[in-house]
């Protein structure tokens, strides 16, 4: 059994945290996870990925604490530094991912979440917060970065350093959550979520244009000005030669929907 589980269907990529009942994450579920992201990368019928957590209770309550209170501070090391990479790789897959927080959402759980594009919470569904400090330590799978850059530096430092965790409605004004939906349970929200997901699939949207502007954002928001608008340039040089845009500038033109193609 996969510990993030994968499949692709309709354009869209759903890769499920599965290891119940509050998805704690391994090194073995960050090897899945790893896997998952480069299968959905690489397949070019995948055009939007949902990352989301098995069960009506927790999207992910983060790192299993028993696990690492047994390894050596070696294995700790490199557990965080791949998980590190492992996430890196999900921001900067040129695919617009939505992390669908069906449930409780704290910890390693969250910098999971931080990591996508948007994040939807099921109303009334859960928490989010980063409570590491009550353990003597940090949120070190990228935690303390990640939160700085979407709540702010004092809020990040105030939320981390009292570990307090906040409902999903107090997490939206935030940032923390993008939006909310209401849903009886994990299933129905998974298909609002979905539905939501369609409109970045060709034909709705031409899906290159959509990853290149994710990377374009996520990539160019942590280098210096100048240097982001360069990426930016080249990023608009490769659609400019994409037939979606031939599609889109051409359906402008002829006062028509355009019918993108994913090219």
């Amino acid at each position: 059994m996969a510990l993030a589980e994968y499949r692709a269907e309709g354009g869209i990529a759903t890769i499920t945290l599965n290891n119940p009942p509050a998805n704690l994450y391994t090194h073995e579920m960050m090897l899945d996870l790893d896997k998952a992201i480069l299968q959905a990368r690489f397949d070019d019928n995948v055009h939007a990925i949902v990352l989301t957590g098995m069960g009506d209770k927790f999207f992910c309550a983060g790192a299993d604490i028993k696990m690492l209170a047994s390894v050596t501070p070696k294995f700790k090391y490199f557990f965080c530094l791949h998980a590190n990479e492992t996430l890196s790789r999900l921001e900067q897959t040129p695919k617009l991912v939505i992390a669908a927080c069906n449930g409780i959402t704290v910890g390693g759980g969250l910098v999971i979440a931080m990591a996508a594009d948007i994040r939807i919470g099921r109303k009334g569904g859960g928490k989010v917060g980063l409570p590491e400090v009550n353990l003597g330590v940090l949120p070190g799978t990228g935690g303390t970065q990640r939160i700085a850059r979407i709540v702010g530096k004092s809020r990040a430092i105030e939320m981390m350093t009292s570990g307090r965790l906040c409902a999903f409605e107090e997490a939206q004004q935030y940032g923390l959550m993008d939006f909310l939906y209401e849903a009886p349970d994990t299933a129905t929200f998974l298909s609002k979520v979905h539905e939501y997901a369609k409109q970045f699939v060709p034909p709705n949207k031409a899906a290159k244009a959509v990853g290149l502007i994710k990377r374009s954002v996520q990539s160019g928001a942590e280098v210096a000005f100048e240097y982001g608008l360069a990426m930016e340039r080249e990023f608009q040089a490769q659609l400019f030669a994409s037939e979606d845009a031939k599609e889109g500038l051409n359906a402008y033109v002829e006062k028509r929907p355009a019918k993108f193609k994913g090219t």
